[in-house]
């Protein structure tokens, strides 16, 4: 389009602003955790037919963050009560996110240690979905602080990790796949040997 060949881009009030400003950093930080939940969807779909409960449900999870873009992208602070009214962010979606975790929870036997990444390639990519959801959710806190945001983006994008975190986990169980557990490191007898000799 080359309109922003000078570093500059339009929000969707009309503003243009320097493509490092804060709201595009949310911006790309909510596409590339979109991206990477697309990409486990496949995933889901490809290895585990049976899971499409799982895969609508991401699918949805998806277009809302098309909804979080263009909440992020109109300015409450800056833009028109018409602006401002067309990209609400409907609240329901969190109580929708908070029941899918809820129902998740349900099946999956209660969690004794922390877990890695791990747990198939749905469940991994799965993961790494959930820490980009961690990201975006840092890049919009401060604007729903300066009040550009609407406060609900945050909440969705805040279960939207829970969310990542408990489908993970549930495709791992539904496929019988095995989740790697934390080892809490114990120094061996030697090792602490040679610790006291040296404090010596």
């Amino acid at each position: 389009t080359k309109t922003g060949d000078k570093g500059t881009s339009q929000l969707f009030n009309g503003e243009r602003r320097n493509k490092d400003d804060a709201v595009f950093e949310a911006l790309g930080a909510v596409d590339e955790c979109n991206a990477m939940i697309g990409l486990a969807c496949e995933y889901v779909q490809r290895e585990d037919a049976a899971q499409s409960e799982l895969a609508e449900a991401l699918e949805n999870v998806m277009s809302r963050l098309f909804d979080v873009g263009a909440s992020v992208a109109t300015p409450q602070d800056t833009s028109s009560q018409s602006k401002k009214k067309r990209s609400t962010f409907d609240p329901v979606h969190v109580d929708k996110l908070e029941a899918l975790i809820d129902k998740m929870d349900e099946e999956l036997p209660p969690l004794t240690t922390f877990i890695l990444p791990s747990g198939g390639l749905c469940s991994a990519h799965l993961h790494v979905a959930r820490t980009l959801a961690r990201r975006a959710e840092r890049n919009v806190v401060p604007l729903v602080r300066d009040g550009a945001v609407d406060p609900e983006v945050g909440k969705f994008l805040n279960r939207l990790s829970d969310f990542l975190f408990a489908s993970a986990r549930f495709v791992a169980f539904k496929q019988g796949k095995k989740e790697t557990t934390w080892q809490k490191h114990v120094p061996t007898a030697s090792a602490t040997s040679e610790d006291t000799a040296s404090s010596t």
